[in-house]
């Protein structure tokens, strides 16, 4: 019998253009026998959180596009609200599968075999059926975001080797023309809104009329793309990281990681091919990307796009979608909306006693919220059976709200370096734990170095899901992954039953003058639990030669709709609304020891400085100061 894990070791290093047919589909039986593996142990499981075991061996994302076209051809995959409409186009997984065959077939002929192409734009169905494209049988994708500068997409074309960029709207295809007469790296520019092509000497196309031109080809018989090899190790994907540090680093993604992740993901969480997805989240990120895009179209799901924030109760009352998948700020703003309509009409104790009644009897099959649930849930379109919330730590009291009306409401746990997910509380009520990020996947090993006092170390994982490393960073490589091991820069612990618990992050810790750690992303998250307080950034300044301005302090915003409510008039006087904040502070204050307590409250208006993703940026001094 022949071991699958010596083929795919002889075959690691050899080009797949370099084998013989025979030669290709060894290996591709035997990359194939390797994930069968992984479906076998979870159908094998004796984890009682791994419920769901319906998952199918899949190699790269050109045979998830292809199985899944085989399985649900006819089906809806994404829904698309076009330009001028007012209500959402369907597009079947087998007319997505044809429209990437022939967009695919068209890149080749452009000569962008294993070139790394830009994808840039607002979440539409042509950025997915671009990635699906590039990814399966073209090149390396390389997700690009929508928000940075000029200046910072040029270097990111630079750092990712960018030979062709795909612009979804006509604003990128503006400024990737003025980058392309200064970076001599970018060749070819396709613009999706283009009718015709530009200037094809000068590789400015429209994406449109090239995939017309690509189902032209493969009419005639062009096989070009289709009978492209991708292997399982081969870097699908280059996504470009945009942490709070401002330093970008190229995590590389291969097949493996990425299909991996959505096998092993499927597991605590049903999903079926009658759900709706709705994508509200930036498709560059890997958390939008693989856990609604990848994971929606691995299990025969469908995928609505949203047109942007301000349309997003409009959009999921016309679309009815049933999950969501979204970072802890937009739940915080949907409970803290609900809530204010609640007081307003004055029924925000009789609603939240109900639902607290509702967390009692719901365990024995008694749903009392359901008449009050489904009036409040129609304005997410009626018909949501999920929320999933990522990206940072969700109040367990946001957790417990929507829950206590019958939707459960879990928290995961990823990285961009991890494909991204490595946990996340299983859809069952008894598995679901407010305070943890999530059950800890299988198949994926950890270990906590450096542990405190209190057990909290530096949590390092190994398994299928963690990257190939960062493009052309060898030194940023060596230093996150050691013997095997990714060391993620979390701070916290795995407890026995293998629930993640996150203290913060290791750059970010404050050292307190008696020498211990403090984490102040445990800080912020008590804080902003405040009514009062709308975001706030905790720092410290431990060696201020004015003694009186040393030690911890918290700058934040005031949420001055609920100020107003508290002080009346005396909201416009700041130094009343310090007071109020202040008081909120001390509260909480009181819980920690006074090493760990903050000492200087910093008031601010205006809007922090935030990454892309809604992240506050740290080492920006102006997120420190008042406005």
């Amino acid at each position: 019998m022949v071991n699958y894990k010596e083929v795919i070791t002889k075959y690691k290093d050899v080009d797949p253009y370099d084998m013989t047919e025979d030669e290709y589909k060894e290996l591709k039986a035997a990359e194939l026998a390797d994930m069968q593996w992984y479906v076998d142990q979870i159908s094998k499981s004796d984890v009682p959180e791994v419920m769901y075991r319906i998952g199918r061996p899949i190699t790269d994302l050109k045979m998830m596009m292809e199985t899944g076209v085989e399985a649900f051809g006819d089906k809806v995959l994404y829904h698309q609200i076009m330009p001028g409409d007012d209500h959402y186009t369907e597009f079947s997984y087998g007319q997505v599968r044809d429209d990437v065959r022939a967009l695919g077939t068209a890149m080749l002929g452009l000569g962008l075999k294993g070139a790394h192409i830009g994808l840039i734009g607002a979440n539409c169905y042509e950025w997915a059926e671009s990635y699906f494209a590039v990814t399966g049988g073209v090149g390396v994708a390389v997700p690009l975001d929508k928000e940075l500068t000029k200046e910072e997409l040029s270097n990111l074309v630079d750092m990712g080797d960018i030979k062709a960029v795909v612009c979804c709207q006509d604003k990128y295809y503006d400024i990737f023309k003025e980058i392309k007469t200064k970076n001599k790296n970018l060749e070819i520019i396709m613009g999706v809104n283009k009718e015709a092509h530009e200037d094809p000497k000068q590789g400015l196309y429209s994406w449109n009329l090239l995939r017309e031109e690509g189902r032209a080809k493969v009419a005639e018989g062009d096989r070009s793309y289709l009978d492209a090899r991708v292997k399982a190790s081969d870097m699908a994907s280059i996504v470009f990281t945009s942490g709070t540090t401002g330093v970008s680093k190229g995590v590389m993604l291969s097949h493996r990681n990425l299909c991996s992740d959505v096998l092993i993901a499927q597991t605590y969480l049903e999903v079926a091919p009658s759900d709706i997805f709705f994508s509200v989240l930036p498709i560059h990120h890997t958390y939008e990307c693989t856990c609604t895009m990848l994971e929606g179209i691995f299990m025969g799901a469908s995928m609505a796009f949203c047109r942007g924030l301000k349309y997003i109760t409009r959009d999921m009352q016309m679309v009815h979608p049933t999950f969501l998948l979204a970072v802890p700020l937009i739940y915080e703003k949907f409970y803290n909306t609900i809530q204010k309509t609640l007081k307003k009409q004055g029924r925000d104790k009789l609603v939240n006693t109900i639902f607290a009644i509702n967390n009692v009897t719901s365990k024995v099959g008694i749903n009392i919220a359901k008449p009050i649930a489904s009036k409040i849930m129609a304005q997410f379109g009626g018909n949501i059976d999920m929320f999933i919330a990522g990206g940072a730590r969700v109040d367990p009291k946001v957790l417990a709200f929507f829950r206590s009306m019958g939707i459960p409401c879990l928290q995961g746990y990823g990285l961009t370096e991890t494909s991204p997910m490595v946990a996340l509380n299983p859809d069952q009520w008894k598995y679901m734990r407010n305070d943890s990020a999530g059950k800890l996947f299988q198949f994926m090993d950890y270990k906590i170095i450096d542990k405190d006092e209190d057990g909290n170390g530096e949590i390092c994982f190994k398994g299928p899901q963690v990257m190939m490393g960062y493009y052309k960073n060898p030194e940023a490589t060596a230093a996150a992954m050691k013997d095997g091991w990714y060391h993620t820069g979390d701070i916290g612990h795995i407890d026995k039953d293998g629930y993640v618990y996150i203290t913060g992050r290791a750059k970010n810790v404050i050292i307190a003058a008696n020498g211990k750690n403090v984490f102040p992303e445990e800080l912020e998250e008590k804080i902003a639990r405040s009514p009062y307080i709308e975001e706030c950034m905790v720092w410290a300044d431990e060696d201020n030669e004015d003694r009186m301005q040393r030690g911890i302090y918290v700058t934040l915003r005031p949420d001055m709709e609920n100020v107003r409510e508290a002080i009346g008039d005396n909201a416009e006087d700041d130094s009343a609304v310090l007071a109020l904040v202040s008081s909120e502070v001390d509260r909480v204050n009181a819980e920690w020891p006074d090493w760990k307590r903050v000492k200087h409250v910093v008031l601010r208006h205006g809007e922090f400085n935030k990454t892309t993703g809604m992240k506050i940026r740290r080492f920006v001094e102006e997120n420190k100061l008042a406005d």
